[in-house]
């Protein structure tokens, strides 16, 4: 049982997801822009938590990017934190802001509680707007450092290249997919499942749903969180759009987009939006257009995402593979 445990968690998916990562630099046309994927996909991960396993449209994913980022920058400028000691306290706003938010949220279901996350989103906006001595208002936070990595007072690796970097943050991602592959798989995970398929039946046989979907908004909110830092630290800048409603929509898009309930479907999610709006905003000015005719797309033609729609073309060239073997088996014994 063990071994099998390990393989699942080792085998398959993760080892598609760490040939992706080590290609992903290769093949794309700078390191930086496949860091900015991986950040992305990072937070489109922690929202598949959400509302792939848990079932749970939460427009509140942009607090917890947005806080972290502000977090972590405030710690850095002010403080003088070290790069573990930032993303640490990243993950820990996170959490917090997501424990808040969903605590209030989950008392309520469906439309209502999608509006409640909404309304939290607006209301982070205008509080980090106001703040401006701490956010930077409008400006955002200028001249974000991003610390070597030193474990024990030794420098590890000094992460000025964008190549450095983006190592850190593949390693970063890797462990966290692990981690994500471990909550998915476990008791927890399964539970999460059966509240998203039936709420009131996993209630009846006993399960403290509003605990665990408060959990599921907690780890979700950390990993967030570590993402809004990450993304600080690549651009050298919090701004304010970090924490706006409209970052909230991109980390839905992106998870929808990839395909929910799927953790690989994070990385083609959030590498299909950030490579569209490269290659499309140097083809045309008004490129959202394209965008979204490029969503409604995939929306209508792939209604699982990109990950399930390659798995369905790779059943079909399956069956029909299968469906040519007794022709040429006939061939044969003629």
């Amino acid at each position: 049982m063990m071994k099998q445990k390990r393989s699942s968690l080792l085998g398959g998916v993760t080892l598609a997801t760490l040939a992706t990562v080590i290609l992903m630099p290769l093949l794309l046309p700078s390191a930086t822009l496949a860091t900015e994927i991986l950040i992305f996909a990072m937070a489109a991960l922690a929202c598949n938590l959400l509302l792939g396993y848990t079932g749970l449209l939460s427009f509140g994913q942009g607090i917890f990017f947005g806080g972290g980022a502000y977090i972590a920058s405030i710690c850095m400028i002010h403080w003088n934190f070290g790069l573990l000691s930032a993303l640490l306290s990243a993950m820990l706003a996170g959490a917090l802001l997501a424990g808040l938010v969903g605590a209030l949220s989950i008392r309520r279901k469906g439309i209502y509680f999608v509006m409640l996350t909404l309304s939290f989103s607006q209301m982070a906006y205008f509080i980090a707007y106001s703040v401006s001595d701490w956010t930077g208002g409008d400006n955002g936070l200028l001249d974000i450092p991003r610390p070597a990595l030193t474990l024990l007072g030794f420098e590890i690796s000094n992460l000025v290249s964008s190549e450095a970097f983006y190592a850190f943050v593949a390693t970063l991602f890797m462990l966290i997919f692990i981690f994500a592959r471990r909550v998915i798989h476990s008791p927890f995970g399964t539970t999460l499942v059966a509240i998203r398929e039936n709420e009131n039946r996993a209630s009846a046989v006993g399960f403290s749903t509003n605990h665990f979907k408060l959990l599921a908004f907690v780890i979700s909110g950390g990993i967030t969180g570590i993402a809004g830092a990450l993304y600080a630290m690549l651009l050298n800048f919090a701004p304010l759009s970090n924490i706006e409603l409209q970052m909230s929509e991109n980390i839905l898009i992106m998870t929808i987009i990839g395909g929910t309930g799927s953790l690989f479907g994070s990385i083609l999610g959030a590498g299909s939006i950030v490579l569209l709006g490269d290659v499309l905003s140097s083809v045309w000015p008004r490129w959202m257009i394209l965008l979204g005719i490029a969503l409604i797309a995939v929306v209508l033609f792939m209604p699982s995402g990109l990950w399930g729609g390659l798995g369905s073309i790779a059943d079909r060239w399956r069956e029909y593979r299968r469906s040519k073997e007794p022709d040429a088996k006939s061939r044969e014994a003629n």
